[in-house]
């Protein structure tokens, strides 16, 4: 019966979304884009602190409200043809074991750390890694992704380690209070962390290029990214060179910006766009610095997820994604 009511659904080109993590600062983005969306129904909103409050920003059904983010077994998904995990690390898999066990066909996107390394999940970037059309689905990190795009249109003329040092809003912090989102540790202040190992270190060497030293801080301002490359080449090449690869391997995609200028965190906030450049190459012809910028709840979780999902429902990549 769930197999038939997918598959009506999918004729109908409309599906029904359960979101898990919904009071979160991604959660919260993913919702705004909902309620935009002309295929994507918002039916049902978990979290653990928000139960029964009247979730005002989707206006698609005037009485949806926050449902108790219960034990995994107590969730109620019927009806359901996608899941959305919005959870912090290492909360995703109790819950994704009891939607397969229930229903083998839905959809899952999770936008945690659990499934980027999983040979069982398609990881994808969608400018850069198109999915299989599979039904589990691994959304990339922040970091990583403008890691990623800084690196994939010159991946085969890299030489040698790649070192990229990033600066991110205090809300990639998440909204439970820590010291990365400390207002006192912040204040006048940008705070070094996870020097080295960090999980999007990790999980660029997996999907993208292997020798990377990658450094995150944290500043005293909401959202955003920068991160800036240092990138050794193999053969000499001009600023002017560099820029013409970034930008015809990019050409086809509405939300990658190009340009020669050095990209700045204010100009992204809170849009769907990921900007590229700063491209700089010193005397030798060999030495590369790139800067990418993006919008870490946006391009960097919440955007992705519904391009994601929209590709994996045979819609349109930008479907309510609205960026002009």
């Amino acid at each position: 019966m769930q197999q038939n009511n997918l598959q009506l659904l999918i004729m109908n080109n409309k599906y029904n979304i359960a979101l898990l993590g919904g009071r979160g600062y991604v959660g919260q983005e993913i919702i705004a884009i909902l309620n935009n969306h002309p295929n994507f129904i918002l039916s049902k909103v978990f979290s653990k602190n928000a139960a029964g409050e009247s979730i005002k920003e989707y206006t698609k059904l005037s009485n949806l409200e926050y449902s108790y983010l219960d034990e995994p077994e107590m969730i109620d998904l019927s009806d359901i043809d996608i899941a959305i995990m919005a959870l912090p690390n290492n909360k995703s898999h109790e819950y994704v074991k009891k939607i397969e066990e229930y229903n083998s066909n839905m959809i899952i996107i999770d936008l945690s750390a659990d499934y980027r390394f999983s040979d069982n999940w398609t990881y994808s970037i969608p400018e850069i890694c198109k999915p299989a059309k599979k039904n589990r689905i691994s959304n990339p990190g922040c970091y990583a992704s403008a890691i990623q795009f800084s690196l994939f249109p010159i991946k085969n003329i890299i030489s040698g380690k790649v070192s990229s040092m990033g600066i991110s809003g205090y809300s990639g912090a998440g909204a439970t209070p820590n010291e990365k989102n400390n207002p006192e540790n912040l204040k006048d202040n940008i705070m070094p962390y996870s020097l080295s190992g960090h999980l999007h270190e990790d999980e660029v060497r997996r999907h993208c290029y292997n020798d990377l030293a990658f450094s995150p801080h944290v500043g005293n301002f909401f959202r955003g990214i920068l991160i800036t490359s240092h990138i050794k080449l193999k053969t000499k090449h001009t600023n002017s060179e560099i820029y013409d690869i970034y930008k015809d391997y990019y050409q086809d995609y509405k939300l990658i910006k190009i340009s020669k200028e050095i990209p700045m965190i204010n100009e992204i906030s809170n849009s769907h766009f990921v900007n590229i450049g700063g491209f700089d190459i010193d005397e030798s012809g060999l030495e590369l610095v790139v800067c990418c910028t993006l919008d870490n709840l946006l391009k960097g979780a919440a955007t992705q997820a519904i391009q994601n999902l929209n590709y994996a429902c045979n819609l349109q990549e930008l479907t309510g994604i609205y960026y002009e």
